[in-house]
C-alpha cells in the first residue's frame, strides 16, 4: 500500500512541473518578455533552463527515476522563481503563491530524504 501512495504522491507533486513546463514551451515569447520584465538578463536562455529544470525534474520524480536528483532541480528551480516573483508578501496573490512554492518544495525534500519508493523505474 505504501508504494501505491509515493507513485500516487510523486505523479501530483510532479504535475504542476511538468504542465509548467509545458505552458513555458507554448507561451515561450510571452514568458521570456515577463521575465525580461523582472530584469532577468537574457530570459531565452533562462526560459530554457527553466524549461529543462521543469521537464526533466518532473518527468524524474514521477517516473520515480532519479527522484532525488529531480527533486533538486526542481527545488533549485522553485528558490529564485520564488524570491523574483512571489516574494511580495504584502500582496495576498503572491503571498498565496509563495506558500504553495514552500509546499511543493517540503515535499520535494520528502522526495530527498524517503527516496521514490517501491513502485518506481529506479528498480
Amino acid at each position: 500500500m505504501a508504494g501505491i501512495v509515493a507513485l500516487i504522491a510523486r505523479i501530483f507533486l510532479s504535475f504542476i512541473f511538468l504542465v509548467s513546463g509545458l505552458k513555458k514551451i507554448f507561451k515561450f515569447d510571452t514568458t521570456a518578455e515577463k521575465m525580461a520584465a523582472k530584469g532577468i538578463p537574457l530570459p531565452e536562455v533562462f526560459l530554457l533552463g527553466a524549461v529543462i529544470f521543469l521537464i526533466v525534474g518532473g518527468l524524474s520524480v514521477a517516473l520515480g527515476y532519479k527522484a532525488r536528483l529531480g527533486a533538486i532541480l526542481l527545488i533549485v528551480f522553485l528558490i529564485p522563481v520564488t524570491l523574483l516573483f512571489h516574494g511580495d508578501i504584502g500582496n495576498a496573490g503572491q503571498q498565496t503563491q509563495l506558500m504553495k512554492n514552500l509546499g511543493l518544495m517540503g515535499g520535494l525534500l520528502l522526495i530527498i530524504a524517503n527516496g521514490s519508493g517501491k513502485l518506481s523505474l529506479k528498480r
